[in-house]
């Protein structure tokens, strides 16, 4: 279970993903577990920023498709919960039934963005703290934590933002993510806040406010969970800028083909052979 992963002393590194082609791939890459990312969901699905246009159910869609190809457990970010307590309770409750191991809940006001964006608006702790109790009581099985978000680093500063995840620990989050550290300093702070009172998560964004870090090095300053989570997007983004001016230049492929999987490694990644063989054993002519 991921409740007891998050106990153990090695960090727990998941990188982010936005749809089940992603999440077969870090799979068979060896990762233990995986992130559903939104803002990845909204450069993908919507061609969009991290500005609060995803949806719930469009979500959830995406968590069913991952669990029908992988079996890692998967966190997934909730945004907001999509609405007040109510609405937070919804989304537990779809979430978990679609496949969800642990559900990220923020502290913005709609139309929430970016951690890494300037201009987010806070909802008040109080409010927090009641949507974290919903979730909490929504959840059908314990095993599924909650994880808690505070964006009060940029909008009211470090020592606010600790005591609102402080509250959001006595509130019984499961993990505690306070996003946007600026600088090491601001790490060592918050871990020697919380460190054995409830797992860390760190989130390293390519490019954002927080310094980057590697997992050992974030396992060293105490944190238990690191997430990387628009890594694959502008990872592919690069790809597919070099692939179609590559295709564009050359009206072929073939430029291009040492950095491509040809029909057969692609076939090969989706084990396309082993479906099909498993499916003959429900044709007609092998029912009796």
């Amino acid at each position: 279970m991921l409740r007891e992963r998050l106990a153990e002393p090695e960090i727990l590194i998941a990188p982010g993903v936005f749809d089940a082609f992603g999440a077969l791939i870090a799979a068979q890459a060896g990762f233990e577990s995986l992130y559903l990312s939104g803002a990845s969901i909204a450069y993908t699905r919507l061609g969009s920023p991290d500005i609060g246009l995803v949806g719930m159910e469009e979500v959830a869609s995406v968590i069913a498709h991952i669990r029908d190809r992988v079996d890692l457990p998967l966190v997934v970010d909730a945004d907001t919960g999509f609405g007040n307590a109510i609405n937070v309770q919804r989304t537990v409750r779809v979430f978990e039934r679609s496949g969800a191991s642990a559900i990220q809940l923020e502290d913005q006001a709609m139309p929430k963005r970016c951690g890494h964006l300037k201009g987010k608006v806070l909802v008040s702790t109080g409010e927090m703290v009641g949507k974290i109790k919903a979730a909490l009581d929504a959840r059908g099985d314990d095993g599924t934590l909650i994880v808690a978000r505070t964006d009060a680093i940029a909008v009211e500063g470090l020592d606010k933002a600790l005591d609102r995840a402080d509250s959001y620990a006595v509130a019984g989050a499961d993990v505690l993510f306070v996003e946007a550290p600026q600088s090491r300093a601001d790490m060592d702070a918050i871990v020697e806040r919380f460190k054995g009172r409830v797992p860390l998560l760190a989130n390293m964004v390519e490019g954002g406010q927080t310094p980057q870090h590697t997992a050992d090095q974030l396992q060293d300053i105490g944190f238990g969970l690191v997430i990387f989570p628009g890594g694959l997007s502008r990872a592919l983004a690069r790809a597919a800028t070099d692939y179609f001016a590559s295709l564009k230049q050359h009206g072929t492929n073939e430029p291009f083909r040492n950095r491509m999987l040809d029909f057969n490694g692609l076939n090969d990644l989706l084990g396309t052979d082993a479906m099909l063989a498993a499916g003959k054993r429900y044709d007609g002519e092998n029912q009796a």
